[in-house]
């Protein structure tokens, strides 16, 4: 989308994005009292120190990808979270995540990215960490990491939309994060559907 090439978009959607990822986080880490929840490679011992705008605002300067980026970096946390129930997104493991995704979708999408141990500077964590970090992502995804158009576009325009309807510290049903991911961002991607359309051609 030639709108998130535009100096002023990306800032509203990193705003935007941290925002709903902090909230997320939050309302998981409550339900975490209540429900069990298992650790994993992602699970940090403490929450690290730096917000997680601040954090998605370190990866935007340094990572160098292009803006696409940011948003399969989101489909993907949204795959990651409906293939891994038990693992939601909480304060403790957002920010690996977040590294973690972004990594992934530069090295997918884009000709020219970063290796993983200027990832894991970026990050804040250590080269091998960072490769323990893909590797458990990549099998979490179950190596589903292509986005289709149709759902690229689905995850632009509803980000538009939210960004334009609802300031983020308001917006409450950012894509029926609250309620079902342990967060499942929630979108059904009919992959399939997109393919035998694809192969009809």
């Amino acid at each position: 989308m030639a709108e998130l090439e535009s100096p002023n978009v990306m800032p509203k959607l990193i705003t935007f994005l941290s925002s709903l990822l902090q909230r997320v986080a939050e309302s998981n880490d409550l339900n975490c009292q209540f429900q069990p929840q298992k650790y994993s490679v992602f699970h940090g011992l403490t929450r690290p120190p730096i917000s997680i705008q601040s954090y998605l605002e370190r990866i935007f300067k340094y990572a160098n990808c292009s803006p696409s980026c940011f948003v399969v970096a989101y489909v993907y946390l949204d795959r990651f979270a409906q293939r891994q129930p038990s693992l939601p997104l909480n304060s403790f493991n957002v920010h690996r995540l977040l590294i973690t995704s972004v990594m992934v979708a530069a090295k997918f999408m884009d000709d020219k990215y970063y290796n993983n141990a200027y990832y894991a500077k970026v990050g804040g964590i250590s080269t091998i960490e960072m490769n323990y970090l893909e590797v458990d992502f990549l099998f979490g995804l179950g190596f589903h990491l292509n986005v289709t158009p149709d759902t690229f576009h689905t995850f632009c325009s509803y980000l538009q939309r939210e960004m334009i309807l609802q300031p983020p510290s308001l917006a409450e049903s950012s894509l029926k994060l609250g309620r079902s991911l342990k967060l499942h961002l929630c979108f059904n991607e009919d992959e399939t559907s997109h393919q035998k359309q694809q192969l009809a051609a």
